[in-house]
C-alpha cells in the first residue's frame, strides 16, 4: 500500500538535512505536518516531510502503523515487524529523493510513530543520525545499541497512555548498552506535545553533540567531510 506524504518544506537548493515525521494512532500526516512546521522554521535548509501510516484507523481520516495490542503483550513486536519494511522504505525513499545521508536524517515520532522510529533504528542502526521520540516506547527493549544514532526521548510526566516509565527504562537500557541517548520528562504533561517538548527537541538537535564524535576523537579518528556533527 502506497504511503501518503505531506511535504512541509522543500528548500530551493539541495537540502542540508532531512526531517521525517511519523504520527500516532488515529492521527494523520496533515496534523503531524503542524509539528513539522516547528522544525522547518528552525532549520530552513532542511527538507521536512510528514509520513502517513498505511492502515486505516478507527476514526475518519485516522491512520495507524499497526493494530493496537494490549500493553505488555510481546506480540506487539510482530505488528511492528510487519510494518517495518514500509517504514524503512519511506526513510530510504526520501533520503534518495533529497540526497541527504543517514547521518543528517532525523526521524521524529509521536506515540505509535515513536515506536516505529525507535524500532526502525533498532532494526537498522544506519537508518538515521537522530531520533526524537515524543511520548513513545519500544515494542521490546533493545538487546544492543549503536552510537550511530543519537536518540532523544521526550515524555510527559502524566502520560496515562504510555507511562513515562517506558522512556526511563529505554534510557537506562540504552545507556547500559553503550548507546547515545538523552531523556527529558516534561512536568505535568499528559500524552501530548507542547511548546516545552518542542523546545527540548530543537535544542537537542542544535546543541547536543553525538557521542560517536567524542568516541572518534578519543580514537584519533575524525568524521568524514560530509558528516554532520549537529543538525544546524
Amino acid at each position: 500500500m502506497a504511503l501518503h506524504y505531506v511535504i512541509v518544506q522543500q528548500p530551493s537548493t539541495d537540502p542540508a538535512q532531512l526531517f521525517l515525521l511519523y504520527h500516532g494512532v488515529n492521527d494523520n500526516p496533515d496534523s503531524m505536518a503542524q509539528i513539522g512546521s516547528w522544525f522547518a522554521r528552525a532549520f530552513p535548509e532542511a527538507q521536512v516531510v510528514a509520513v502517513g501510516a498505511p492502515l486505516p484507523g478507527s476514526v475518519p481520516q485516522g491512520r495507524k502503523w499497526f493494530a493496537e495490542i494490549p500493553a505488555h503483550d510481546r506480540s506487539e513486536q510482530q505488528g511492528v515487524n510487519a510494518a517495518m519494511p514500509e517504514f524503512v522504505e519511506s526513510v530510504r525513499h526520501w533520503q534518495q529523493q533529497s540526497g541527504v545521508r543517514p547521518e543528517a536524517t532525523a526521524l521524529i515520532g509521536f506515540s505509535q510513530g515513536s515506536t516505529m522510529v525507535l524500532e526502525g533504528v533498532k532494526a537498522q542502526p544506519d537508518l538515521a543520525g537522530r531520533v526524537v521520540a515524543f511520548s513513545g516506547r519500544y515494542a521490546t527493549l533493545p538487546e544492543r545499541a549503536s552510537t550511530r544514532t543519537t536518540i532523544h526521548l521526550i515524555h510527559g510526566e502524566y502520560d496515562d497512555q504510555i507511562p513515562m516509565q517506558h522512556a526511563e527504562e529505554a534510557a537506562q537500557r540504552l545507556t547500559a548498552l553503550g548507546g547515545d541517548v538523552t531523556l527529558d520528562i516534561v512536568e505535568d504533561l499528559p500524552h501530548a506535545i507542547d511548546h516545552r517538548s518542542m523546545e527540548l527537541a530543537l535544542n537537542h538537535l542544535r546543541y547536543t553533540v553525538p557521542k560517536r564524535y567524542f568516541d572518534e576523537a578519543l580514537s584519533g579518528a575524525k568524521p568524514g567531510d560530509d558528516d554532520v556533527v549537529m543538525l544546524v
